[in-house]
């Protein structure tokens, strides 16, 4: 039930048979779609604007290794289906946004597994040699890296298809992003 000023609105609007809906949380997928479909380019400027917490809303900053590529990579599981996104980027700046729709049962983990490879296959249809990958999943960024070992049968044959992936490239490094 709405109150105060929205209460107020929604009595105004009534006349008009408009349906008030609170919105939900945005989701992870959201905003990996909405970079996705909006890339960055030469006139971006970012925004001057105040964080509570800067500490925790910061971007580390890398050094530049003129012939790697990045990828970033993300998957979603929630009650509205499944999605995975890939941004792969050129040492020039050029921007390969994919994103897919997956219509099996998956979860985080493999649907996090599932990004990481099709950013990987991209990447390997490009002719990349040196590969930077980055994403927010702890848990496939360290097995990736052989940190940790992989104890989920259902994990297996994702981590072995990275690893094989991996092999392609002159150099690939997985990174971590909180």
């Amino acid at each position: 039930m709405p109150t105060g000023r929205l209460a107020k609105w929604q009595i105004l609007l009534t006349e008009f048979d408009i349906v008030y809906v609170l919105c939900t949380a945005m989701k992870a997928q959201a905003l990996a779609d909405h970079l996705a479909e909006n890339p960055v380019d030469d006139e971006y400027q970012p925004l001057s604007t105040y964080f509570p917490d800067e500490e925790v809303n910061s971007v580390e900053v890398t050094s530049e290794d003129a012939n790697a590529w990045k990828m970033f990579f993300d998957g979603a599981v929630n009650a509205k289906g499944i999605g995975i996104g890939v941004i792969l980027i050129s040492p020039t700046g050029q921007h390969y946004p994919a994103i897919a729709r997956l219509r099996f049962f998956y979860t985080n983990n493999t649907v996090e597994y599932e990004a990481c490879i099709m950013g990987m296959n991209m990447a390997i249809d490009q002719d990349v040699e040196e590969l930077l990958t980055m994403g927010d999943s702890d848990l496939i960024i360290r097995q990736a890296q052989d940190e940790w070992e992989t104890r989920d049968v259902k994990l297996i044959p994702y981590r072995q298809h990275v690893e094989d992936l991996s092999k392609r490239f002159k150099s690939v490094e997985f990174r971590y992003i909180p």
